[in-house]
């Protein structure tokens, strides 16, 4: 292939034939797509499961022998199943949303013309044309002219980045300002911010909270004993006890119907969603409900300075005039006005500054450079003589020694600081190599949010360790972490020393506060925590945050950040208020501790039903009731508290693993159901009772239970707990009188 595309004096492009060799080839731009399920696998796969399969044939069984009414358990296998396709088609369209290049148009020339074409067009080796105000679509080199880019999307630095013939541009970063021209080197799938994007778009496989976990769990061991236990009930049934087929069939699916929690899932996901509505109305949007749950149970929460501890504006607070400058005050912030006016307003620095110095004095601009973020300055050059702002440390060099004191003084405050400084060359945004003559100090301010402390408090009394994760100096971000109260802030580093994973692993474990944080770290940090063992929970605003966001357990976006960083998160603050998470704690542990509570009601009735038919099998008596009969005790002891109960206040510090604290609560009062079953069965074979009044009886005695274990799980009882369990109650009375034939229950008389 011929990639020849620049003469000596004049920039052709590619040929058409070039281009279409290029397109053949597939080295075009097109954007790359998401690795998610259509919709027809979202649908099979949660229509053809096992356990819907297990149903299926229990139906059919049932339907074909004349068994209509023991039918009742479908309409909570159909919810379940469409609430599964619901939410893996929200989840879905979550990630197909995810976008992080906007640039629907570029400027190419081809056969010596400038073109306008789609930016999905371009192929590789494309001459095109950047100007200020675009953002770069694919990943290039400079071939001619010079541009200031903005990498804040991929660095998380608002900063100008100054480029020129030989440099690389990153596909998702913007002009600034400048014009060149740029061939094209990587297009489509292979570009930088393609690559950011297909990482920001894996699923995480396997990786779901420890409640869901544990739901699975029961399930799974379900579906292993359901098979055995049930096909050995009917062979006892039918071939020992000689029963008839439809008593034997009802007989079977009885169990199995008890063995299986076909309602738990439907009420983790109805509680979820109504936890979500609830979060929503207080301006908390979530993308992933099991979210709320892992919000509740983590215990290290990594948060950035800005727009977390302090409010997004900033505010200079202090101009302090260095013994170099000769004039006055008034001639000192006229040279600084005269600065910031020549400069563009492309970062949050310097449109603080505009709005503060305001008295140009009209010098005359001869040159301006954008910020560095390599060399920490920005400089103009006028007609008088040339001045750099930027970083203290940098900027100073040997002089630094000499304002070292002053200079922490503000930032042991929690100020930032800036010098200003005059120049004896020319400021180009590379390296400083001529001397500098310090004129003055900036000290720029973040308010501390009214309800930082309040928030940063509640957390640790919640046993909740913060980190604070900021690209800022340490000192200022330690001291502005330690106004808003957060324990520990005094313990910071900075991130530039720490060069090996080792060192970031021990730095976790040592420091509270972190200054100077790449991208990069920012990933192996959440990494680091979570392979400690910690549930770990980070909020993050930028596109260089996607992907640490997307390792967290729990990942929190402002709404005012960009659009990659909010569609990637399970939780977005609408008001971008950090002070709302407190509330999404709280309504995560109201969640998690009703659940482990009306949890525990299903799993009685799994013990009880696995109990009851191994001990049919081993004592060859019969399975003492109908599918019918389970499911109007499952409905009032079981389904209607669980659910009404999982929506009652609670928030309890979440101690303990889930399905440790279900079984506790679940194996005594299963054990309780069996004993008096067996009690039941054997007065029964005592005296002589029909099998339907047996099934009667067991019913009953089921329901009896079944209240007083509603009320053990309710405790403390008060006004609503006691007015679910009169409602549970009053529908088994309806249950055994009104509607005492459609559930299969004889008189007792």
């Amino acid at each position: 292939m011929d990639t020849k595309i620049i003469e000596k004096d004049k920039i052709e492009g590619l040929t058409k034939e070039q281009v279409n060799e290029r397109i053949q080839a597939g080295l075009t731009n097109v954007e790359v797509k998401a690795q998610s399920k259509s919709v027809l696998k979202i649908i099979t796969s949660n229509v053809f499961t096992y356990f819907n399969l297990v149903f299926a044939i229990i139906a059919f069984i049932l339907i074909l022998v004349k068994s209509y009414r023991d039918l009742t358990f479908l309409p909570i296998i159909i919810a379940n199943t469409v609430i599964g396709i619901v939410q893996e088609w929200r989840a879905k369209r979550v990630i197909d949303k995810l976008k992080m290049l906007n640039a629907p148009y570029a400027k190419v020339i081809r056969d010596g013309k400038k073109q306008d074409i789609k930016a999905n067009m371009l192929v590789k080796d494309d001459v095109v044309i950047f100007k200020a105000g675009d953002q770069i679509c694919a990943d290039a080199e400079v071939i001619d002219g010079q541009v200031a880019v903005n990498e804040a999307l991929l660095t998380g630095e608002s900063k100008e980045i100054h480029k020129i013939k030989g440099s690389k541009l990153l596909s998702g970063s913007f002009i600034v300002s400048g014009t060149c021209y740029a061939k094209l080197t990587k297009v489509g799938a292979k570009s930088y911010i393609s690559q950011l994007t297909l990482e920001a778009k894996k699923l995480k496989q396997g990786e779901q909270s420890e409640m869901i976990r544990s739901l699975n769990s029961i399930v799974k061991i379900a579906g292993i004993i359901i098979i055995p236990i049930g096909l050995a009930l009917f062979s006892q049934q039918y071939f020992l006890n000689h029963i008839p087929v439809k008593e034997s069939v009802q007989s079977m699916v009885a169990a199995i119907i008890g063995m299986i929690p076909e309602g738990l899932f439907l009420l983790a996901s109805v509680t979820l969603a109504i936890s979500s509505m609830k979060l929503a109305k207080n301006k908390v949007l979530i993308h992933d409900m099991k979210s709320i749950e892992t919000l509740a149970r983590v215990n290290v929460l990594c948060v950035d300075k800005t727009g977390t501890i302090t409010e997004s504006k900033m505010s200079v607070s202090k101009v302090v005039k260095l013994n170099k400058f000769e004039g006055t005050q008034e001639e000192l912030d006229g040279l600084i006005s005269d600065f910031v006016k020549a400069q563009k307003r492309d970062n949050m620095t310097m449109e603080t500054l505009k709005k503060y110095f305001t008295k140009s004095t009209n010098r005359i601009k001869i040159s301006s450079s954008g910020f560095s973020s390599e060399f920490k300055y920005s400089g103009v050059e006028f007609e008088e003589g040339a001045y750099v702002l930027g970083a203290p440390e940098f900027l100073l060099k040997n002089m630094y020694e000499e304002y070292k004191k002053q200079i922490e003084s503000y930032s042991n405050k929690g100020e930032r600081v800036l010098v200003l400084c005059k120049y004896l060359g020319i400021p180009d945004g590379k390296e400083l190599k001529e001397d500098i003559i310090p004129y003055a100090l900036i000290t720029i301010t973040n308010k501390i949010r009214k309800n930082a402390i309040e928030t940063f408090e509640y957390f640790e009394k919640q046993g909740v360790e913060i980190k604070v994760i900021s690209g800022d100096n340490p000192i200022t971000v330690s001291k502005i972490a330690t106004q808003a109260h957060i324990k520990n802030a005094d313990r910071y580093i900075n991130c530039s020393e720490l060069k090996t994973d080792e060192d970031i692993n021990k730095a976790v474990n040592e420091y509270t506060v972190f200054g100077r944080v790449t991208p990069k770290q920012k990933r192996k940090f959440i990494k680091a925590l979570k392979e400690q063992g910690n549930t770990v929970a980070m909020t993050g605003d930028g596109v260089n945050d996607v992907l640490a966001l997307k390792d967290a357990d729990c990942s929190v976006a402002m709404a005012s950040g960009s659009q990659a960083a909010v569609q990637a998160s399970q939780l977005v603050l609408i008001e971008s208020d950090f002070a709302k998470m407190p509330g999404v704690v709280k309504e995560g542990r109201r969640v998690v501790n009703n659940l482990e509570r009306s949890g525990s009601l299903f799993l009685v009735k799994n013990i009880f039903s696995i109990l009851i038919s191994l001990l049919a099998i081993l004592f060859g008596f019969k399975y003492p009731l109908l599918p019918s009969q389970i499911s109007l005790i499952s409905m009032f002891t079981i389904g209607v508290p669980a659910f009404l109960l999982s929506q009652a206040p609670n928030t309890d510090l979440i101690k303990g693993k889930f399905i440790n604290n279900i079984i506790k609560k679940s194996l005594p009062a299963g054990i309780l159901d069996t004993l008096v079953i067996i009690a039941i069965v054997v007065a029964g074979k005592i005296f002589g009772l029909s099998g339907e009044l047996v099934a009667a009886l067991s019913t009953i005695g089921l329901a009896v239970v079944g209240i007083y274990i509603v009320y053990t799980v309710s405790k403390p009882v008060n006004l609503y707990k006691l007015t679910v369990i009169l409602i549970c109650t009053a529908g088994l009375i309806i249950g055994f009188t009104l509607l005492r034939e459609f559930f299969g229950i004889s008189y007792l008389m």
